[in-house]
């Protein structure tokens, strides 16, 4: 890093903190108390605090790796301070650690895009510390920065891992990612993932060289026809079959192996992946949370994906093969038909901007969730296309990762879309100036909207004296 860049990075991550910091503290103010999950999280964590590890809330359905490193943060920090009574452990003091995991995960969001991104001499310093303050600014995870949550540390582990992997550190990516695990389960599949990094690039070196033996300029390890896919497929299986490629992947990702070994082992004796109440957490097979996450990712990188340029490359890709188009359309209206679940919580809770969403979209008439097919044939296109820097196998790999992540899932839920998002975002590449200001504005207001709304438009329900907000 040069110096001037370190400077500037310095001075974006501290005016970050800063900021934060006086949100947080109008937040703390306004609402005291624990609020929606956290009436659950925050008792579990005092339980903690007071030693009693084997007190446990059967309604809270992860483990407990938010809880443990609370006690790990806040009790040395009391009895440093010399801090006692009821501000120990309290809810304001549990939720700080979530900044403190904010400000952990900015400095590793400037990291993976440095090294995602080293190869790219046109990248400036400045573009990386811009992408870095709005991926740091992201609205759906940035807003669980001020409530005891458990997604900024879900995603601290989960990046740092992902970090760790590309680095080549694979044993002590395999530690983080079990810490990541501990804040949420469904993050074994960015395990999976990182191990897949790995055995993707061992794969795209391979199919280079078996390029080379063939003097086949024609098929591409990128993109390229039906083809040349099913060839790539081919030579996937042929690969991954060999004894001696087994054995060097095993010998590459075994630390990640172990892992997911574990995770199994959990889930046997667990009975499932859910812990506590399992009523409302019901895994089934919800394809069109994938258009969903799609959708999602469109909204927040518009300045990417919905351009002029993208709209034409689109329409001309839908003219010239509008066979497979039309296929991909009647499998998505199929799959919307038979597979699409609504959750009791979406239908009931009109605090959380899903409820909206649903109501005022998909709730209007019962043909609108297949009119939007075309919609998400756009999405998933213009998704793609801003991956096709990347190799065959790492895009193969990274779907695998977000189907597992995504379509298990009954509730539409944003924040299980945070993770996905952010790691499609740090690999794709960097755009101009001009719509990298732009995805900054646009969070900035996404997030001005969202604070105000949570802090000033407030609600009651009937027979009930409680203070309800509107949040993600």
């Amino acid at each position: 890093m040069e110096r001037a860049e370190a400077y500037g990075f310095s001075a974006a991550m501290s005016g970050a903190f800063l900021l934060s910091c006086l949100l947080f503290a109008a937040i703390s103010r306004r609402q005291r108390g624990p609020y929606m999950d956290e009436v659950f999280h925050v008792p579990q964590a005092q339980a903690y605090c007071h030693g009693r590890f084997l007190q446990w809330d059967p309604m809270i359905t992860t483990l407990p790796g938010l809880y443990l490193v609370s006690v790990g943060v806040v009790k040395p920090t009391a009895w440093l301070f010399g801090w006692t009574g009821s501000v120990v452990c309290s809810a304001g003091m549990l939720r700080f650690i979530n900044l403190l995991f904010s400000a952990g995960n900015f400095y590793l969001l400037y990291l993976l895009l440095f090294k995602i991104h080293q190869k790219n001499k046109a990248v400036s310093g400045f573009q990386r510390i811009l992408s870095t303050l709005t991926l740091a600014t992201f609205p759906t995870l940035y807003f669980f920065t001020f409530l005891y949550y458990t997604d900024p540390g879900s995603v601290f582990f989960t990046l740092f891992a992902y970090l760790m992997c590309l680095y080549g550190n694979h044993k002590t990516s395999a530690l983080l990612g079990f810490c990541g695990f501990m804040f949420r389960q469904t993050n074994i599949v960015w395990t999976v993932f990182c191990a897949g990094n790995v055995v993707a690039e061992r794969l795209n070196e391979a199919w280079k060289t078996e390029l080379q033996k063939k003097k086949d300029e024609k098929i591409s390890s990128r993109k390229g026809s039906f083809a040349d896919l099913i060839r790539i497929f081919q030579f996937l299986i042929e690969y991954l079959i060999s004894p001696k490629n087994f054995v060097t992947l095993t010998a590459l990702t075994w630390p990640y192996i172990v892992l997911v070994t574990v995770f199994f082992v959990f889930v046997f004796i667990n009975g499932g992946i859910v812990v506590g109440d399992r009523s409302s957490h019901e895994a089934c097979l919800h394809f069109p949370q994938l258009f969903y996450f799609l959708s999602f990712t469109v909204f927040f990188s518009f300045p990417h994906l919905l351009t002029p340029t993208k709209i034409r490359k689109f329409l001309l890709s839908l003219r010239k093969h509008p066979v497979q188009y039309s296929l991909i359309a009647v499998i998505s209206l199929f799959l919307i038909w038979k597979f699409t679940y609504v959750h009791k919580y979406l239908l009931a809770d009109n605090r959380h901007y899903t409820f909206y969403v649903w109501r005022k979209v998909f709730q209007r008439h019962e043909l609108v969730k297949y009119v939007l097919v075309p919609v998400y044939i756009f999405a998933g296109w213009s998704f793609t296309d801003t991956l096709k820097s990347k190799s065959v196998f790492w895009i193969l790999m990274y779907f695998v990762c977000l189907l597992a992540v995504t379509v298990p899932q009954k509730l539409l839920e944003f924040r299980y879309f945070i993770l996905p998002f952010l790691i499609y975002r740090l690999n794709i590449p960097f755009p101009s100036l001009y719509r990298q200001l732009l995805e900054l504005a646009f969070y900035i207001v996404v997030n001005a909207v969202t604070f105000y709304l949570f802090l000033n438009r407030t609600f009651q329900w009937p027979n009930s004296d409680e203070i309800q907000r509107f949040m993600w």
